[in-house]
């Protein structure tokens, strides 16, 4: 079974790894319901969704009516107005068959412009409020994806007091020094206002450039289980983070199992080596 922890200031404790719907965008119901069960078989208890993950919440929805209470249930908006992001949040809500969820998340919240609209008047912040305030979520989070994620997420918590960010997370990007300054100055943040910390694209290989895409996730995927331990156990040795798993059903047993069996974190020397072995350049500009 997979560990778990506090999941910032919620008093939920989740399994170190999240299950990233992203992965049920491009499925069938059938394949969905293999993935539940490989999800219950490591005693996964957090799902993170998006409306815009495909029919990812219309595929999550037929487990609910079992499953409800086992799961922390998160899902996105990449809404940026009130009125928008308040229609998105009951249509989702619909779509997963339920009356609430315990997370929603602003989606991909990193351009300048689009902030200034979500967290200005008429923005999407004010029906963030209004759905915790109507019980039709518990808490409130924001997500982002690229280098300036980090900077982004720390002007959000200035801005609002969220229960927990989301951000890309992996050996070769925290080689890269001002990516890995502003990463440690938001993990000072969370840890004082105890806001949860998820990462993504643990798995990351690099673009897929000239090569055939044979993954469902947009970046090439470690596809080894020996280095699939290693990035999994090292983002898991900061005791911090969580980690949201990979966006392909059929890597993610991979996934899990490495999390299973996570004790201690590599060396920088088993790093250093994993990522010149494999050639992993980074994905983001």
């Amino acid at each position: 079974m997979i560990a778990t922890k506090a999941f910032g200031r919620t008093g939920h404790l989740s399994t170190r790894t999240i299950f990233g719907a992203a992965s049920l965008s491009q499925v069938t119901q059938d394949e969905a319901d293999s993935t539940l069960e490989v999800l219950l078989n490591y005693g996964v208890n957090h799902v993170d969704t998006a409306a815009n993950y495909g029919d990812a919440e219309l595929l999550i929805g037929p487990w609910m009516k079992d499953y409800r209470q086992k799961f922390f249930l998160a899902t996105k908006t990449d809404k940026r107005t009130y009125r928008e992001a308040k229609e998105e949040l009951h249509r989702s809500l619909e779509r997963l068959q339920v009356d609430s969820v315990d997370l929603w998340q602003m989606h991909l919240l990193v351009d300048p412009k689009e902030w200034e609209v979500a967290m200005g008047p008429g923005g999407a912040l004010e029906a963030f409020i209004e759905a915790r305030e109507e019980g039709l979520t518990r808490f409130l989070g924001v997500t982002g994806h690229g280098l300036n994620t980090p900077s982004i997420h720390l002007r959000s918590l200035e801005r609002f007091n969220f229960d927990s960010v989301l951000f890309p997370f992996n050996y070769q990007l925290m080689q890269n020094p001002q990516y890995a300054a502003a990463v440690k100055q938001l993990l000072s943040v969370c840890k004082n206002k105890q806001v949860a910390v998820q990462t993504i694209k643990s798995l990351s290989a690099g673009p897929w450039g000239d090569q055939e895409q044979t993954r469902a996730t947009w970046y090439q995927p470690l596809e080894e289980q020996g280095d699939i331990d290693l990035a999994v156990h090292w983002v898991l040795s900061q005791p911090q983070l969580f980690l949201n798993t990979v966006g392909d059903i059929h890597l993610l047993p991979k996934v899990l199992d490495a999390a299973a069996r996570y004790e201690h974190g590599p060396s920088q020397a088993e790093m250093k080596n994993m990522l010149e072995r494999v050639g992993v350049q980074p994905i983001f500009e």
